[in-house]
């Protein structure tokens, strides 16, 4: 049997029935499509699904700002490459999968429409492991147990795969083993982490982890630049749509190598090490010490000598320049789905910058922040929607503001 061939028949029957029914162009079939709460809209045709989304965005920015066409994905499937299962225990056994919306009930999922194929193998397999090594799942009412995640997150480009898993308690029983018989059955898995979170938090990781296996992160390739990731820091689950997204916001930030740019919200430092090379000067301003670590690198490996990473929080650190006489040219702002803040945007606006590209991911905290933007003589000029989670409500936007001179506030 020729290796084609075996990869047909290795797939799982749900996979199969899924992937004709999307070939011959049916709305292809979910076992837990509307009681997990991840994929509103997997029962809509992609075409229809956009029009709906075009539509929301140019709703709520009516009057604010002209809504481009948006841009889809030639195949809305499995582009997630981070995926994240909590684990917990059900009828005899242990089961992994996802919160049900709008409760701590586990839905359990053994593959899923929009997840990278071989993380959701990798889960599974640990689930598998679990129950051999007689590994107890963590339940939240009583407290016992061991194991309560597993996040794992592969590099589009690199092929680089990290898994993390998220433990109640340090001690692990028999950790080598159970470390060597997962490499053994996914020998593509570049490194193991192990994160510790012992609080009765919502939150999925913990502040403690311990490097089972390899470097303790994965590499990524964007628009050019290598980007490192560790379990903790913050980076876009779908690198094919981000690539376009980025490339858009570099354009509309206009640069011709002489600007100051300040990249608020920076994360790994994506933004502003792609924006490095086209700029004069870059600032990136990051709360998270991980991400802030793993941008120093990530400027060190892309050989970006012109920008600087400083833990702060974003407004803070933009108040306190402009209160210092200094200026910035163009502002990136990527901010979480909250939206951002009055304050932030004051500040932003203190520093004088022509240019503000502000990166959404969620359109109606999105049409608030311009109107408030308005309010300190900053217009929004054209607006960029990108579908980055096909399948679902959501849409991800870039929108250019300008500088008109005229504050209403």
């Amino acid at each position: 049997m020729d290796s084609k061939n075996k990869r047909k028949t290795d797939k799982k029957p749900e996979q199969e029935k899924a992937e004709k029914q999307k070939n011959a162009g049916q709305k292809p079939v979910c076992p837990v499509f509307g009681r997990c709460g991840g994929c509103q809209l997997l029962d809509m045709p992609y075409r229809e699904q956009l029009k709906r989304k075009q539509h929301n965005v140019e709703r709520l920015l009516d009057g604010l700002c002209r809504v481009q066409p948006i841009t889809g994905m030639e195949d809305p499937f499995h582009y997630r490459n981070k995926v994240h299962a909590v684990f917990g225990f059900q009828k005899g056994g242990i089961v992994s999968g996802v919160y049900q919306e709008g409760s701590h009930r586990i839905v359990p999922v053994k593959s899923c429409m929009i997840e990278d194929e071989k993380a959701d193998e990798i889960i599974q397999t640990v689930r598998e492991l679990a129950g051999s090594f007689k590994i107890k799942a963590y339940d939240e009412d009583s407290g016992f147990g061991l194991l309560r995640h597993v996040l794992v997150k592969r590099g589009f480009a690199t092929g680089e795969i990290m898994v993390v898993l998220v433990t109640a308690s340090p001690v692990f029983p028999s950790r080598n083993h159970f470390v060597g018989a997962l490499r053994e059955r996914h020998p593509e898995i570049t490194t193991i982490i192990q994160n510790q979170n012992d609080r009765a938090t919502s939150m999925v990781l913990g502040d403690k982890e311990r490097v089972l296996y390899g470097k303790g992160y994965i590499e990524d390739e964007l628009c050019g630049c290598r980007f490192r990731i560790s379990g903790r820091s913050f980076y876009q689950v779908n690198p094919a749509q981000t690539e376009k997204l980025y490339g858009k916001a570099m354009e509309l930030a206009g640069l011709t190598g002489q600007e100051t740019v300040i990249d608020a919200y920076c994360g790994t430092g994506t933004i502003g090490i792609i924006a490095a090379a086209r700029a004069g000067r870059v600032i990136g301003v990051e709360l998270n010490p991980d991400a802030v670590r793993d941008a120093a690198v990530n400027a060190k490996r892309n050989h970006a000598e012109n920008i600087q990473f400083y833990r702060n929080d974003a407004t803070a650190f933009m108040a306190g320049m402009a209160a210092g006489g200094e200026r910035a040219d163009v502002i990136f702002m990527d901010p979480p789905r909250s939206g951002s803040t009055e304050a932030f945007i004051r500040a932003a606006a203190a520093l004088k910058p022509s240019r503000v590209v502000y990166i959404s991911c969620n359109p109606e905290t999105l049409a608030r922040d311009l109107k408030v933007f308005k309010g300190f003589g900053y217009r929004a000029q054209e607006c960029w929607p990108y579908d980055m989670f096909p399948h679902t409500e959501h849409c991800e936007n870039a929108v250019l503001i300008k500088r008109s001179g005229n504050p209403q506030m």
